[in-house]
């Protein structure tokens, strides 16, 4: 059997394995999506295809949509070519179950696959043709946070950012440039309203589109390219919406495991590739069963009914309280906690640390007992029962191949979000106090231990990326792992430091237990466990 429409005809052969098959017509989907575009979405990888597109497979199932999906890349057009089209759109999603068992389901809502691409005259033609039809009513992304910057680290434009703004929007090639450039097609052709929504990982998503889209359509405008009735349209929420969003799900690169147990089916054609622009990527997807998306209800031009398949439809406050929630409490603080001592003690997945008794006690005493007294309640969902599921099922799921050393990147910029919330919040609150607080000075002092490179038991450790890393490690010089005396208050500057953690440590009463943590942490092969039980 291979992935492909004239293959699903032969539905007895793909029930035999398991794979549940689409209930709707495939043909009539893209008649329709070719005619009346509703949806178009930019990004084409996993959590795109393992969890968004099957959004609105639900609705065709339901008979509460006719249309489909056109999904779009910007950035690897292997993906179009080599994963979409000879597959016909279709892609076949694995659900991990804790258990180890699988559901299998073919995704078929993707009516066409598109390559984003100024040099490519056709591809563009049908975005544009796309755009300009009155019929659509969103434009989403999944192009992850890089995507939507304009700027360098020395905030300075980049190369092809500059390129775009110098030449306007018939050239344009940047992913911002080239929406910019599509809303004027739109603009010009009766400028029906739309809504363009984030669908990525990060806060005020919808916040950080906007800007960058609003940075290029003002420069043009400055410019001569476009008109100022043209960014008045852009600028105004009433006719070009950016509604924000929260979404939750592990969809992690393509198991091997996976791909064999489809072949043993025979399921051909499976195995995953890597592309030209390093992503690596298979025909399936592997996932997480538990999903999370909540959407700001902004959508001048009317939506596909997304509440129907599962999505929280709600305001703007509410998605930022529902990101607070899972940032600051309930998931983002236990990743990063397991991540620097995943590292430390040797683990290669996340999964596996959930089984460590030191390890399962600290992330739930961050969670429940000292996250919870300041957890922002979103209202549409319960911190306790979401923070059971991430401890009992999420994190534990040993079929999700998901590893310390990834999580544990760039682990500055994340500290002063997922801990600083909460120490903030306690020094806010006449009745806590920081200084009760003790997993999480451990999960930072576990942190300040990890730059040092040298694991517990005594052995070079490589260390992920981090842009504040040559920094601390600079700061950490001549502190060494066996020799506690080596510490002779290095420390201090960086625990004052605010941007590091959102406050000053040293203010909040937390400076003083988190450098006893570390020293302790010092005293040669085996002093982090032995730091670990001695406080949980």
């Amino acid at each position: 059997m291979k992935l492909n429409y004239e293959s699903l005809k032969n539905t007895a052969a793909w029930e035999k394995v398991g794979v549940k098959l689409p209930a709707f017509c495939w043909k009539s989907m893209c008649e329709e999506t070719a005619k009346n575009p509703v949806w178009l979405h930019f990004g084409g990888g996993n959590i795109f295809r393992g969890f968004i597109a099957s959004l609105q497979q639900d609705l065709l199932e339901q008979g509460l949509a006719k249309s489909g999906i056109i999904a779009a890349d910007t950035f690897d057009y292997d993906i179009i070519d080599k994963i979409y089209t000879p597959y016909d759109n279709l892609a076949l999603v694995v659900s991990l179950k804790p258990d180890g068992s699988t559901d299998r389901k073919i995704v078929a809502s993707v009516a066409e696959g598109l390559r984003a691409n100024s040099a490519d005259a056709g591809q563009m033609a049908r975005l544009g043709e796309i755009f300009r039809n009155p019929s659509l009513q969103m434009v989403s992304f999944t192009i992850t946070e890089k995507g939507y910057a304009l700027k360098d680290m020395k905030g300075e434009y980049m190369a092809v950012v500059k390129a775009d703004m110098e030449e306007g929007p018939a050239k344009a090639r940047h992913a911002m440039s080239m929406v910019a450039a599509l809303l004027l097609e739109r603009f010009n052709n009766g400028a029906a309203p739309i809504a363009l929504v984030s669908m990525d990982n990060c806060s005020h998503n919808g916040e950080k589109l906007r800007g960058s889209v609003l940075d290029v359509v003002n420069t043009w405008t400055e410019k001569g390219f476009v008109s100022a009735e043209f960014a008045a349209y852009v600028s105004d929420e009433t006719r070009v919406a950016f509604p924000w969003s929260m979404i939750d799900k592990i969809t992690p690169r393509p198991d091997s495991t996976v791909a064999e147990s489809l072949l043993k089916d025979g399921i051909e054609d499976m195995a995953p590739i890597v592309t030209s622009r390093n992503t690596f990527i298979a025909p399936f997807v592997n996932a997480e069963v538990p999903q999370y998306l909540v959407v700001e209800d902004r959508f001048p031009n009317g939506r596909p009914a997304l509440e129907k398949a599962g999505v929280y439809m709600t305001d703007r406050e509410t998605v930022n309280r529902t990101e607070r929630m899972k940032v600051t409490t309930c998931l983002n603080p236990l990743h990063t906690a397991l991540a620097v001592y995943g590292c430390i003690l040797g683990y290669k997945s996340i999964a596996s640390e959930m089984g460590d008794k030191e390890l399962k006690t600290m992330v739930e005493r961050i969670g429940y007992v000292e996250g919870m007294p300041v957890v922002t309640d979103p209202g549409i969902l319960s911190p306790m029962d979401f923070i059971h599921e991430v401890v009992d099922q999420r994190l534990p799921n040993p079929f999700i191949p998901d590893t310390p050393q990834r999580i544990a990147t760039d682990t500055s910029q994340k500290i002063p979000v997922r801990f600083g919330e909460t120490i903030k919040s306690y020094a806010a609150d006449e009745k806590l106090d920081p200084a009760s607080l003790t997993a999480i000075p451990l999960a930072i002092a576990g942190w300040l231990r990890y730059l040092l490179a040298v694991d517990d038991e005594g052995k070079e450790m490589a260390v992920s990326a981090d842009p504040m890393l040559p920094m601390l490690q600079g700061q950490l010089a001549g502190i060494r792992v066996g020799e506690p005396e080596s510490y002779a208050g290095q420390l201090k500057e960086i625990l004052k430091n605010p941007v590091l953690f959102g406050c000053d440590l040293c203010e909040v009463g937390l400076a003083d237990k988190v450098e006893t943590m570390f020293v302790e942490m010092l005293k040669g092969p085996g002093a982090v466990r032995e730091t670990l039980k001695k406080y949980l």
